[in-house]
């Protein structure tokens, strides 16, 4: 009986910490799958068409509100992805969530088919308590691969009418920051 007790104790330690490491590990792999479709303007894991340039993406991380892949009517093929974490009317629920978001998504190893792997680092800095601001970490990737230079992945905080927490993987050359808080 003893040995029953000792085993349920210690899953109930054991379960609330693997649960929690399930998250970052399903975050980390569903972002590691939307760089590795980077090259390909993200074709592979762009879904059903939603409205207008925009599709659901297939490649989801639990619990986000929605993940999508945009394109951007531009002389090149431009495209983003992104996903909204998270929406909120309470600032300390978004800060909390935005800290979380970033400790999983930093230190991020992504391996490329046939490439040296590289780690997503940025620094973090707190979000400001105002109705009507915004914060961001741009995550750099290193070392960057030639052919990912362009690549951006951001971590956003902003506020309109509620707190949003949208993480985007993008190109540089179409920064998709002020069409995302714009929503």
């Amino acid at each position: 009986m003893t040995k029953i007790a000792c085993l349920c104790s210690l899953l109930a330690v054991t379960l609330p910490a693997l649960a929690q490491d399930v998250f970052s590990n399903q975050t980390n792999t569903a972002l590691q799958k939307v760089i590795q479709d980077y090259p390909n303007h993200f074709r592979n894991i762009k879904g059903d068409r939603l409205a207008g340039e925009s599709y659901k993406s297939k490649i989801e991380i639990p619990g986000a509100v929605s993940c999508m892949v945009t394109r951007y009517n531009t002389t090149e093929n431009v495209f983003s992805w992104s996903c909204e974490l998270i929406v909120t009317t309470e600032f300390e629920d978004a800060q909390k969530q935005y800290r979380e978001a970033y400790n999983s998504i930093r230190n991020t190893i992504v391996k490329m088919d046939g490439e040296k792997p590289f780690i997503l680092n940025g620094r973090y800095e707190a979000p400001r308590n105002a109705t009507t601001g915004s914060s961001s970490i741009v995550f750099e990737l290193l070392p960057a691969p030639p052919h990912m230079q362009e690549l951006k992945v951001e971590l956003m905080m902003s506020h309109a009418d509620a707190w949003k927490i949208v993480l985007q993987v993008y190109d540089k050359k179409h920064n998709t920051v002020q069409t995302l808080t714009s929503k």
